[in-house]
């Protein structure tokens, strides 16, 4: 099946991680041509080498970016443009948690986890929502989790996340008068590399298993088809939408 995404081109913000190289493979896989914007370029080459592996021909770019930062973004997106094209798929992935209790949680940590989860992705929104304006043509995918519905110890990270899922609500009815949908995934317990490396990873598999309908927990892929769906012409008429990818927990 066709899904509409031959000759796009689509921009990864955390494309290195497991999400975000996943994801970016999954759309190379699909014809487009794709951009991995991180901080850390080693991760970001590593995930450029193992896509080009996994799909042959694929188009690949590094691009260092720090989202935080709107100078960076800038440059980030021009360089996009300079070397694949103008934008017409953007994936905001890039974030962490830094989990403390409010009373124990310093100030930093409020700011440093807000300024990349939301405030990232309004930069890198704004550094692309002209563009695809213009062309009467967008798909923005926001990286939630379902973290928004709050967690003990997560109150940064939980507010951020929730403050993606309006600022997706919003973007998508200010810019689907020009043909740009705008949706969110919110991950459950994902299985990524990172997370099973945590020592504590099998008490977090238990209890998440117990909650669980489906019998497993998720991993990258199963975030990445959800972003893929959201990019396709599957999803032509469906915007300001979030799909909770956690197996019915």
């Amino acid at each position: 099946m066709d899904l509409g995404l031959t000759g796009r081109v689509a921009a990864v913000t955390g494309g290195g991680g497991a999400i975000g190289r996943t994801t970016a493979k999954l759309l190379a896989a699909e014809g487009a041509a794709v951009a991995l914007l991180d901080l850390n370029l080693d991760a970001a080459a590593d995930a450029k080498a193992w896509i080009e592996g996994e799909v042959p021909g694929a188009a690949v770019a590094i691009i260092t970016c720090d989202v935080t930062n709107k100078a960076s973004v800038a440059a980030a997106f021009d360089a996009v443009t300079a070397e694949l094209g103008p934008v017409d798929v953007l994936i905001n992935n890039a974030g962490f948690s830094r989990d403390k209790y409010m009373v124990k949680m310093a100030e930093d940590d409020w700011d440093d986890v807000h300024d990349t989860v939301l405030k990232g992705t309004f930069h890198c929104c704004r550094a692309v929502l002209p563009g695809m304006m213009g062309r009467g043509w967008g798909r923005i995918v926001n990286t939630s989790s379902m973290a928004y519905l709050g967690n003990k110890g997560q109150t940064n990270y939980s507010s951020a996340k929730a403050g993606l899922i309006g600022l997706t609500n919003a973007l998508a009815r200010e810019a689907g008068g020009f043909n740009i949908t705008v949706n969110a995934v919110a991950p459950g317990l994902i299985a990524t590399p990172r997370l099973r490396a945590r020592p504590d990873f099998a008490k977090l598999e238990q209890r998440s298993l117990a909650l669980t309908p489906l019998p497993r927990l998720g991993n990258e892929v199963d975030v990445a088809k959800t972003i893929l769906y959201f990019c396709s012409g599957l999803a032509d008429f469906i915007t300001a939408q979030t799909i909770h990818v956690s197996g019915g927990r």
